[in-house]
């Protein structure tokens, strides 16, 4: 499955031991035994996009007949996304007084 992927500058792993025989690149791999504060937030978009976007939804009989579609919902998502964090990071000391479907 590594190689089927384009190739990225770092590979990240959590060093467990199902891992142990995957061949990456070398000097590429970094392993993150003790912190994660990774995965937490990668699980967490996770969620928000199986939340938001009813294609990716776990059981669901709402499903992407092409790519293309796939990929136009999730650029205008990632972009509504990336515009809602960064007006988050405004109200740090206080609940922002807006929701991610403000920036759609």
């Amino acid at each position: 499955m590594v190689n089927s992927v384009p190739h990225a500058k770092t590979y990240y792993s959590d060093g467990n031991y199902k891992y142990q025989d995957v061949d990456y690149f070398p000097g590429r791999l970094k392993q993150n035994f003790e912190n994660k504060n990774d995965t937490h937030n990668i699980e967490s978009t996770n969620s928000d996009l199986r939340h938001y976007i009813a294609g990716l939804h776990r059981k669901s009989r709402c499903f992407f007949r092409k790519l293309e579609n796939l990929k136009a919902v999730l650029h205008i998502f990632i972009d509504a996304y990336n515009k809602f964090g960064e007006a988050k990071l405004k109200y740090t000391d206080r609940l922002p007084p807006f929701s991610i479907l403000d920036f759609l």
